[in-house]
């Protein structure tokens, strides 16, 4: 049994533990059904998220033409305090910002390798959280738009990390923090446009992972250069595939590759 398209973020329901779906144009797969199975992955070509061609992907799954043109991957995507639709101000498309950036944003508190301060857009909730590997979360400030968030973002940054280190986030070396502390040691350094927006009384969210075992020396695979890999699914976490030999998959960063993907 084989399936076949190109890859793009796994979708995801929170359970417990979450559960992931690869979804392809034709068809889609319950990862979870694949635990503790050997599959096989195969490098196909690439496909452009955006123009479909056979070229080489730069980022985000976009070639680097397209890179460089579609909105989705402008820089206020990974950077939010850029955002300027809340002005009427266009940076590639107005009417796709406007949608994208004038809806409620939450910036939030995720520990998935460590305490991160993070933005996502309020519907995101707890998807972003799944994404990123975390195995408790909590909202800070809900704003009105992006910008606001990203602000809040920037001010924060001082004083807790905005990055996850993917590793130590797969081999599950995570200690539990008491994430209403953290919030309320934060509140001080709220900008003042963001501060009315802060969240008084909530508690935080608790996710768990589809894993049977962790890796201990996870090794990335590099599916261009290798062509095709095969292994024992013992793990799902973030947006990763974890095999038996301690080999792991990023389905996150290989988004716009056409890949097969068999049960053996």
């Amino acid at each position: 049994m084989f399936y076949q398209g190109v890859l793009t973020k796994m979708e995801t329901e929170f359970s417990n533990p979450i559960q992931y779906y690869l979804v392809f144009e034709n068809d889609f797969i319950n990862v979870n059904q694949l635990l503790n199975k050997t599959i096989t992955i195969q490098f196909v070509k690439y496909q452009c998220l955006n123009c479909g061609l056979d070229k080489p992907i730069y980022r985000q799954g976009f070639d680097k033409q397209c890179f460089y043109e579609v909105p989705q991957a402008a820089d206020w995507v990974m950077r939010p305090e850029l955002s300027t639709a809340h002005l009427g101000k266009e940076d590639r498309d107005l009417e796709f910002e406007k949608q994208v950036q004038l809806q409620p944003h939450i910036v939030y508190l995720a520990n998935s390798s460590n305490v991160k301060v993070g933005v996502t857009r309020k519907n995101q909730v707890p998807t972003r959280w799944i994404d990123q590997g975390a195995h408790e979360a909590i909202e800070i400030v809900e704003v009105p738009n992006r910008y606001l968030a990203g602000i809040t973002e920037v001010a924060l940054k001082d004083h807790v990390s905005d990055k996850t280190n993917w590793r130590t986030m797969l081999k599950n070396e995570i200690k539990d923090e008491d994430l209403v502390a953290w919030r309320e040691r934060l509140r001080p350094f709220i900008p003042d446009e963001a501060k009315d927006y802060f969240i008084e009384s909530n508690t935080e969210t608790n996710l768990e992972f589809p894993v049977n075992r962790f890796p201990e020396k996870p090794k990335s695979l590099n599916i261009v250069k290798a062509q095709n890999y095969t292994g024992k699914l013992v793990g799902i976490k973030g947006q990763y595939f974890i095999f038996e030999d301690d080999t792991v998959f990023n389905i996150r960063a290989n988004e716009g590759l056409v890949v097969k993907i068999s049960i053996n």
